[in-house]
């Protein structure tokens, strides 16, 4: 036989071994296994300590079977021991000379072995410590490098809890205890080192199978901004006692809270559209897909339909995101949608914004994708002005707000997606990062790494993108620049900003090039993952806010923000870290600006956190603006992450705002904002920083002019400010006395 046979043999042996012992009173599990490095000659020993296996795991079988025998027959196998060994002492005494010639010649040829261990075959084993009936027992098994054993043991084990795997680097088996549900199972790529997974979704959401995608697309010209009339209808709710329900949908949970998750969610998906389709000619919608959101449609007229939203999973709040489905559309006809169970009480909707729409005909025929539709938007409260005039705060956070606008089909029959931004899902994003490890030249400078898990399972990726080095010392001389996005999963301009980000940052051009020998990139591009995949606003799938989750000390709960913090501060201890950027989408501002922390207690660094948003305003006149950004510190934002890695010490600490509309400033005053915008974006910040950094002489002397334009910007500020103080001041002053005046009448008219 050869070595892989007895090998095999020997595994099945045990196989059946640990079979039967688990159908025993008490079972034998595997409690921990470690690689460790076996010579050939060891192979034998394997063998052997299967057959001391047996022994042992037949002895743990036998021990619940002799637990009813008598006290008279243990005495009397006592005595029959006793008897054998008087008997055979004489035999043993003839074998020990045999045995001491046999191990002496062992030894040599063990010696013989390790000779020539460089050029026999390299054999690696599993060493198995199991418990087995409260005895320590301990078991090796031999593993060739080409890993066929795990391979077997991973089909041919009768358990789902042991996994046993081939490490493609080591050429090692790893075995370990498989994680409770399967919940956290990374599948293994052999062309890359960290590898695409499916999205997991919680096991109540239900999910068709198409995998929906778009092609990308930029207008030829910056689409310009609504201008309402002030005329548009505001038809208030009527729900569904005046109409139909065509499509129904809602995760079901048996309890209020995040439990477990699968690839795909539920087993099956039901009929959500509860009209019959042969009577039936109205429109069919649909949500339930990656980032999705739409609960009910309400079939008003003909024309005329009411949307409800999803509120975030496992929460009655943050519905805002929509992002839905619409089928067997006419051409010529206008459509009315509104979508009546909006919470925000202010939008860009009455300030010229539009949502975006995704025709699946207009792609094939034109190749256009996503742009901006509708017309007579209106956002409106959906209390009359009477009630909202008498309502106290209280009443006011429990109103809904209506978005209405009508929109015109340009096809029959066809596939139009509508969303209140451009789309950016996980798969997206999985999608683009294997694109970048999978490149001959990125790959060399860019390492895409695991940071954690989510609750359901789903990856949290971090790229670092740096100049490689073998010198040690300057990779210590480099500092870090952290850049995090979607920590709220319906502001997908962020991850716009983000792409655009490490397209420039992985590039080819000079700038470019220059970052990555003078920084090291750490970019954590989603961290809500959970919440993109089920189409939440604003929460992960513990009903949290993540963005104010970052003075936790949970892990378990909020993971993703625990590990980016944790890599912040180990950045901080080897090599410090230069600034820190989280990416973030605003829904009542146009423009995009930033939010940074003022040093008041430092006289030194007063207003040095200034600098950087004025000199990206001036690399970006026409759509960033320096007159938004803002640098207080509020106690509602302390759990942030800009203020708490400010606290960690880093200055240059911001959060930084696109706005879902568009922009007022410069030759874009005006016009939307598309894709290109916001990945424009992540070029200009990048671009600022290599000016922000640069030790030139003539780049240090202008940022002394640039702190000096500060510091008249915010004298400014102050003069205007104490002026506003003071009219209020005299108006409060001449209201005062224009009460005092009345009551002295009355007064004087009751005396």
């Amino acid at each position: 036989m050869t070595e892989r046979e007895v090998v095999t043999t020997s595994i099945s042996r045990l196989l059946r071994t640990l079979s039967s012992a688990s159908m025993s009173r008490r079972r034998c599990p595997l409690a921990l296994l470690q690689p460790m490095p076996v010579r050939q000659n060891e192979i034998e020993l394997a063998v052997e300590s299967v057959e001391c296996v047996e022994r042992c795991c037949s002895s743990c079988s036998d021990e619940s079977n002799n637990n009813g025998r008598s006290k008279s027959e243990e005495r009397e196998t006592e005595t029959e021991l006793e008897a054998g060994d008087v008997g055979d002492e004489e035999d043993e005494e003839e074998e020990k000379g045999k045995l001491e010639a046999k191990s002496k010649e062992e030894k040599e040829e063990v010696d013989e072995l390790e000779m020539k261990r460089d050029s026999t075959v390299n054999v690696n084993v599993v060493r198995a410590n199991f418990k087995c009936n409260d005895m320590e027992c301990s078991l090796v098994l031999g593993d060739y490098v080409n890993g066929f054993l795990g391979s077997f043991l991973s089909k041919g084990l009768k358990t789902n809890q042991l996994v046993v795997n081939t490490d493609e680097k080591t050429l090692r088996p790893v075995a370990r205890l498989k994680e409770p549900r399967d919940l956290f199972a990374l599948p293994k790529d052999k062309d890359n080192d960290c590898s695409q997974q499916a999205p997991r979704w919680p096991v109540e959401c239900q999910v068709i199978e198409e995998r929906i995608t778009h092609i990308p697309y930029v207008p030829a010209t910056p689409e310009p901004l609504n201008a309402p009339t002030g005329n548009e209808l505001k038809p208030r709710p009527v729900g569904e006692e005046s109409g139909i329900v065509v499509f129904s949908y809602s995760p079901i949970s048996a309890v209020n809270y995040f439990s477990r998750s699968a690839v795909g969610g539920a087993r099956f998906v039901t009929n959500c559209h509860p009209m019959n389709p042969e009577e039936y000619d109205g429109l069919e919608f649909e949500s339930r897909f990656e980032s999705g959101n739409l609960a009910k449609a309400v079939q008003i007229t003909p024309t005329f339909y009411e949307l409800y939203l999803r509120p975030d999973l496992y929460t009655s709040r943050s519905k805002q995101w929509f992002y839905f489905r619409v089928r067997h559309t006419r051409r010529k006809m206008f459509y009315r949608f509104s979508i009546v169970n909006l919470v925000k009480s202010d939008s860009l909707y009455n300030d010229g914004m539009q949502p975006v729409m995704y025709s699946t005909l207009g792609a094939k025929e034109k190749s256009e994708g996503w742009r901006r539709c509708g017309d007579n938007i209106c956002y409106y409260r959906n209390d009359d002005e009477s009630a909202s005039n008498s309502a106290n705060e209280d009443d006011e956070d429990n109103s809904t707000y209506t978005l209405t606008f009508t929109i015109e089909f340009e096809h029959d029959d066809d596939t139009v997606f509508f969303a209140h931004s451009y789309p950016y899902t996980y798969s997206d994003l999985q999608d683009y990062l294997m694109e970048i490890q999978r490149h001959p030249v990125k790959s060399k400078f860019c390492k895409l790494r695991l940071l954690c898990r989510t609750l359901a399972g789903n990856n949290v990726y971090y790229l670092t993108v740096t100049a490689p080095s073998a010198n040690e010392e300057n990779m210590r001389r480099k500092k870090s620049i952290v850049v995090s996005a979607r920590v709220h999963p319906s502001e997908t301009p962020a991850s716009w900003m983000m792409k655009g980000l490490m397209d420039f940052i992985t590039g080819d051009t000079t700038v470019a090039k220059r970052l990555r020998h003078k920084f090291i990139f750490k970019l954590v591009p989603m961290l809500n993952p959970d919440g993109v995949i089920v189409g939440n606003t604003r929460n992960s799938l513990t009903g949290k806010d993540l963005n104010r989750q970052y003075r936790t000390v949970i892990r378990e709960t909020y993971p993703s923000i625990w590990y980016t913090k944790a890599m912040i501060r180990r950045l901080i201890e080897e090599c410090g870290v230069a600034m820190y950027c989280d990416m973030h989408a605003h829904s009542r501002k146009h423009n995009i600006f930033i939010y940074g922390c003022e040093n008041k207690r430092n006289p030194e660094k007063k207003l040095t956190e200034q600098v950087f948003p004025l000199m990206l305003h001036k690399n970006s006149a026409d759509r960033f603006s320096f007159e938004s950004c803002k640098f207080k510190i509020q106690r509602s934002k302390e759990g942030t992450g800009r203020i708490v890695v400010w606290m960690l010490g880093i200055t240059n600490s911001y959060t930084i705002e696109a706005s879902f509309g568009g922009s007022s400033l410069g030759s874009r005053k005006g016009t939307h904002f598309n894709t290109q915008d916001y990945e424009h974006m992540g070029r200009a910040f990048c671009e600022t920083l290599l000016d922000y950094c640069d030790e030139n002489p003539n780049k240090v002397k202008r940022h002394a002019k640039l702190f000096k334009q500060i510091k008249k910007i915010r004298k400014r500020e102050k003069r205007e400010q104490k002026a506003l103080k003071l009219q209020k001041m005299a108006d409060q002053g001449c209201i005062m006395n224009d009460k005092l005046k009345v009551k002295r009448s009355v007064e004087k008219s009751v005396s």
